[in-house]
Order: structure tokens, then sequence, then C-alpha cells
């Protein structure tokens, strides 16, 4: 089988890629850390998160709506509609990013201080504004990409743009946080400094994006010369015009943005309902700073694991549309439980590797609050299952035709969540109501999802060496690392530590998973490296 038709290869291209990109992401949280503080990393994540929400808005549907459009059309050979649909795509993008980048841009003060109540993040927003015209603008070439079937241009793209992502934050928040202390004693406030630090991490992501871009630009030059060839083959016949495109493209467009906002805004809301129930409990003292702990430190790791689902997610898309196309039923339903088992093989492990590893993992990476970091990452690693099958099974409905379910399910979850978060928050369960609330959510739309997946393709979940052999595989692992973790973080620190119970980790965990008949020969054939795998574990007579 060629590697191009292999879903499963080509997203692991891709998770591969946004495991890299979230660990580059992590080595930039450190440094910034130690710059600009937990208070600069609050100030930048309530930015961010607006930021992130007007990404969903403008431009974070385009590569899994342009995926699908081009793979549709290039599955009925039709090769002109396909380059057409690339180009609605990307005035599309043009026109949604420049509006967006205008909001930030002009309206900055009033969505930092009104809307995330953090009115200190408001200079970190508008230096923000401008790669959300390049991003929306870069989504719509990685989309066109994985429409074609590869996924390799966005994964190079997503590690170079991380790369200058790292070096742009860390030497604008040098530089700006220092210029913000001459400031904050200009005015006799000492917020300055980290607000201004903020504003000089935000300086990564639009350096990045421009980076990101470039690279796309020249691998699509290349690509001209192939596309050309194959719309001048194209037997003649009916092309859609562009007007028939562009309604293809927004209907494609707006159920996927729908889902996607839906599925993000809980972010924006979660940050709104803290910060509005701290100060009414008289804890605006401590809100950024919990806030920065939460999102700088949690979050960010959690999110590693979880990026493996979103890169199959890219994956499946294209190739279950193109089965539907085909009315190839049974091949789509083999495609679901291929691409589910493959993400719990990952996604269960890491949880039990988070929750095990938690305090040497945190001391390794961040300074400043360790134990509250700590806890966050105990009760809330469990997450990273529940995202990862949710993220899954929306990318699922949307490859089959079902673009309007995730939103239904997602606006129910959202919800439910809501009335948790507060009704926690009035408990004074503190940030850790916000990570129980999103946990809940996650459960609701994986459930809801699962069920309407069984509905509308008649597809039965296996359970078993899905997600059962994984766990014992996991726990198994767990006792070991667990148990060895505090044997040695006393005598060769917390580096040696993480590293030697990763390897060691990951070792016994692929043993007991082979013992226990969690993979066979065939499901390693068709991963990276299989072959590699197969005949390791056949010499040390394991298979």
């Amino acid at each position: 089988m060629k590697k191009k038709s292999n879903f499963i290869v080509q997203g692991s291209i891709l998770a591969i890629a946004g495991v890299l990109s979230r660990i580059i992401g992590i080595a930039r949280r450190f440094p910034m850390e130690h710059i600009i503080g937990d208070k600069g990393n609050g100030f930048y994540s309530a930015a961010y998160e607006v930021y992130a929400m007007m990404l969903i808005i403008s431009c974070y549907s385009l590569p899994l709506a342009v995926s699908k459009v081009v793979s549709s059309k290039l599955n009925k050979r039709q090769y002109r509609s396909a380059e057409r649909a690339f180009q609605c795509a990307l005035i599309f993008a043009i026109v949604t990013g420049g509006i967006t980048f205008f909001v930030c841009e002009f309206f900055g003060d009033f969505l930092a201080a009104d809307v995330m109540l953090e009115p200190m993040s408001a200079l970190a927003l508008k230096v923000l504004g401008p790669a959300l015209l390049i991003v929306s603008v870069m989504g719509v070439f990685r989309g066109y990409f994985q429409g074609l079937g590869t996924m390799t241009p966005t994964a190079i793209s997503q590690i170079l743009e991380q790369i200058f992502v790292l070096i742009g934050s860390i030497a604008g928040s040098y530089i700006l946080f220092n210029y913000g202390e001459m400031v904050g004693v200009l005015y006799h406030d000492e917020d300055y400094a980290p607000s201004y630090g903020a504003a000089g991490a935000s300086i990564g992501p639009v350096v990045g994006a421009v980076v990101g871009l470039a690279f796309l630009l020249f691998i699509f030059s290349m690509y001209k010369t192939k596309l050309r060839r194959q719309m001048k083959r194209e037997k003649p016949g009916r092309t859609d015009s562009y007007g028939q495109i562009f309604k293809l493209i927004l209907l494609t467009i707006f159920p996927v943005l729908l889902s996607t906002t839906v599925y993000n805004l809980s972010n924006v809301i979660d940050i709104r309902i803290y910060n509005d129930v701290m100060i009414q409990k008289g804890l605006e003292d401590v809100k950024a700073y919990n806030w920065g702990v939460y999102s700088g430190k949690y979050r960010v790791l959690v999110n590693v694991p979880i990026a493996l689902a979103n890169a199959m997610c890219s994956s499946i898309v294209p190739v279950l549309t193109g089965l539907m196309v085909r009315e190839e039923y049974s091949q789509a339903k083999e495609k679901i439980g291929q691409a589910m088992r493959f993400t719990m093989l990952v996604a269960i492990p890491s949880t039990v590797g988070l929750t095990v590893l938690a305090r040497p993992i945190i001391t390794m990476l961040f300074r400043g609050e360790i134990d509250m970091a700590v806890n966050l990452l105990h009760l809330g690693s469990i997450s990273v299952v529940f995202y990862t099958m949710s993220t899954l099974t929306n990318g699922v409905l949307q490859g089959i035709n079902k673009m309007q379910i995730p939103v239904r399910n997602a606006a129910i979850a959202l919800v439910v969540h809501i009335a948790a978060l507060y009704g926690m928050l009035e408990l004074d369960w503190g940030i850790n109501a916000v990570v129980y609330a999103n946990i809940l959510f996650a459960v609701i739309v994986c459930v809801l999802n699962s069920l309407a997946i069984r509905k509308y393709l008649r597809y039965k979940q296996e359970y078993v060496r899905t997600f059962a052999v994984p766990a014992i595989a996991s726990v198994v692992m767990g006792v070991v690392i667990g148990v060895l973790g505090m044997l040695l973080s006393g005598a060769v620190g917390n580096v040696l530590t993480v590293l030697i119970c990763i390897v060691l980790g990951a070792v016994i965990y692929f043993v007991a998973l082979l013992l226990l008949k969690g993979v066979s020969e065939y499901d390693l054939r068709r991963m990276p490296c299989g072959g590699i795998v197969i005949g390791v574990a056949k010499k040390l007579r394991i298979m």
C-alpha cells in the first residue's frame, strides 16, 4: 500500500509534527515564565483566548473544509473544480482574516477590559492581530495539500512556524518586559512590566505565521506544474462555476465553523466566568495568577497528546469523504475503527504517564507555583482521553457529511458545562472547577457523537482491544514508572527521572500491549516504522 493512501501514516506524520509543535510550545513557555512570570502568562492567556476565538471564526475550519471539498472533487476527477475550490477558499480567508484583524486592532481594549475582564491584556491582543490574517491564508494552503492526500507540507510548516514562534516570543517578551518595567516606574504600576512582556510574547505567533506561510507558498509553486497537467488531461465536461464552488465552500465551512466555535467557546467562557466569580468573591488579586498556572502549565501539557487527535481528524476527513462519495460504507467503518484504536493506543498511556509523573514533569519544566499545577494535572489528565475521542468523533461526523450533528452536540455540552462551572465556582472549588467542567464537556460530546455515529453509519465500536487492553497495559506501565520515579527523583534529578521513566515506560507499555494481543502484525504494518517494530518484537519472541 502506498503511504499516500494510508491515512494512519499520513495522520502519524501530522501527529508527530503536532506533538513536536506542542513540545516547542512548552519550550517557549519555560523561558516566558522566567521572563514575564505567572501574572504575565495570565495576561498573555487572556489575550490568546480572544485571539484563538477570532482564529476559529476566521480560519480554524478552513483546512478541514478545504480538504473535504478538494478531496471530493478529486475523487470525481474534477481537477478544475478542485482548483476553483482553493481559489474561493483563499478569497474567504482574506476577507474573514482581514475582518478579525480589524476587530482586534480597533476593539482590543473593549475585548480585554469588558469581555475578558483583564484590561492589561489589551496590548498583547493588538500585537496578535496581524497573525489572524496570515494564519487564515495559511489554513487554505494546508487544507489544499491535505485534500491532495499529503500531510507533509502541513507538518513541516507547523514545525517551522513553532520554531519561529519560540524565537520571536522569547526575544519579544525579554525586550518589552524590560521596557514595561520603565513604564511601570513612571506610572507607579508594577503590572505594566508583565503586560508589556505578554505583548512581546505575542510577537512570536506573528513571526511564526509569516515563516509558515512562506514555506507553503514555496511548496505550492513547486506543485503548480503538476496541477496544470492534471487540469489539461481532465476530460471535457461540466466544471462547477465559481458561484457554485463558493456556495459549496460556504456550506462546508459554516457547519464546521459552528462546531469548532461552540467546541472551543468554552475556553473564552471559562475565563470570563472565572474572573467574574473571583471578583465577586474579593479574590481579584489572585485570578490572573491562578489562570496563568492553569493555562500556562496544566493546559500546555495536556494539549500535547491531544495533538494526535487533531492530526488524525485532519487525515481521516478527506478519506471518509472519498469513501462516502464512492458509497464504500464498510471501508468507512473500518477506517473509523482503525483511527479510534490508534488514537487510544497513545491517549490512554499519555493520561497515565502525565498523572504518575506530574510532579517531576512540572518541576522540570516550570518554576513558581508547582503544587497547584501538579494538583491540576492529577485531577485533569483524564481529559486527554475524552478530548481525543471528542475531537476524532467530530471529524468522523464531518467526514460522513453529518456536519450539523457536532454543532448540536457541542452546544448541548456547552450549556451543561456553563451550569456546572458556575455551580462549582460558587461552592469555592476555585480553579479546580474549570478542570472538572472541561472534563464534563468532553465526556458529553464523546457520548453524543458516538451515539450519532452508531445511528447514521451503523457503526459498532470495538471495546476490548481499543480501550481495555491499552488501559491494562497503561496501568502496568504506570505502576512501574511511578515506583521508579519516586526512587530516582531524589537521586538523579527531575530531568533524568522524566527521561528514564518515559523511555522505560514506553518499552513496558509496548511489551504489555503485545503480550495482551492489543496490536497485531497487521496493525503494526499500517503504522510508521511498523516493519522495524515487528522485526524487533519477533527477535524478542513477544510476537
